[in-house]
């Protein structure tokens, strides 16, 4: 297991000497296979690797059992001479406060942590136990909810100060190893709560798709998912270089492009430079849908006088005098 999760890390070169990381950690077996791998990477004399490794640990207060897994992954760490940094956080009073979903909410608590954390121990990367399993229910999902091509890409080894050093590394092989190396983790019993999509896709759709169609589903999901992310980042190495082209003016609360020159791109290139743009602008794309994208195109066809949208509350878009402006209201 630890040669595979070396040769991952190779591969996308995911750790560097001098690396201080972040390592997520539910006490899952997900989390508690990376945490045991890179603390026994990080202490081989063997391996040409120095970092250091430190641990976020949230406590979501929504189960009996939470207490019991923060104990457990403090114990953990204290045994092991490992910083923790431990968080308690009302996740359901916090989704019923903005409005959002659970699952939203606990995603939301947990990354703003890390960044926490992160700031606060001078660290660079931030280690996510998502492994293969992750990736191709990601992809299922994003597939049933109508994404594009970046939500086939599914979950990337390396994107930004993230990383995933068991990307390539299937379910069973974690539960394996954590009994090999008798980790004793602590199964989160909502992973077989079947109103949330992700645990139907878990627990129903993968199991059937494997026993009636395909029993090494998830292996070829993968495929498709690599196919398409290498496709994507040569795209976007493309579209960069148009980006740069038409730039007109970029600063932190507006970008401006030459609106004659995006007119003349293709539809493809049109929809990749409005979500470049955006991405660039707000550091994200969350809640740009299809409809947005293609309100935008519209706009710049029918260049006449000024005119503008407002896809989101964080961004305006606008024409005027042969410029297309993204403004960010944030």
């Amino acid at each position: 297991m630890k040669e595979k999760v070396l040769k991952t890390i190779e591969q996308f070169n995911l750790i560097e000497s001098g690396d201080r990381i972040v390592i997520g950690v539910s006490g899952g077996p997900d989390s508690m296979c990376l945490l045991n791998i890179l603390k026994d990477i990080m202490e081989d004399k063997n391996i040409n690797l120095s970092f250091s490794i430190c641990v976020a640990h949230i406590n979501h207060k929504i189960r009996r059992e939470a207490d019991e897994e923060t104990r457990y992954v403090k114990e953990y760490c204290e045994k092991n001479n490992i910083p923790i940094y431990i968080k308690e956080a009302e996740v359901i009073k916090i989704a019923e406060e903005k409005k959002i979903g659970l699952e939203e909410a606990g995603r939301d608590v947990r990354y703003n942590f890390f960044e926490e954390v992160l700031k606060k121990t001078n660290s660079n990367k931030i280690a996510i136990a998502h492994n293969l399993n992750d990736r191709a229910e990601t992809v299922l999902m994003n597939l049933i909810r109508g994404s594009g091509p970046l939500g086939l890409k599914g979950i990337e080894a390396k994107r930004n100060k993230y990383i995933r050093p068991l990307i390539q590394i299937n379910r069973k092989q974690i539960e394996e190893y954590c009994e090999k190396e008798k980790l004793d983790p602590k199964f989160d019993k909502s992973n077989k709560d079947n109103t949330y999509t992700r645990n139907k896709i878990r627990n129903q759709l993968i199991p059937y798709l494997q026993r009636e169609f395909n029993p090494n589903i998830i292996e070829a999901i993968t495929k498709l998912s690599e196919i398409i992310e290498d496709e994507q980042n040569y795209l976007e190495k493309i579209v960069n270089n148009i980006y740069t082209n038409l730039l007109v003016e970029e600063c932190e609360k507006e970008i401006i492009l030459n609106l004659k020159e995006f007119n003349k791109q293709d539809v493809v290139i049109k929809r990749k430079l409005i979500l470049y743009t955006i991405n660039k602008l707000l550091k994200t794309t969350k809640n740009i849908e299809k409809i947005h994208i293609e309100d935008i195109i519209k706009l710049c066809n029918n260049n006449i006088g000024n005119k503008y949208l407002t896809p989101n509350k964080n961004i305006k878009v606008f024409i005027k005098k042969g410029k297309l402006s993204f403004i960010s209201k944030i």
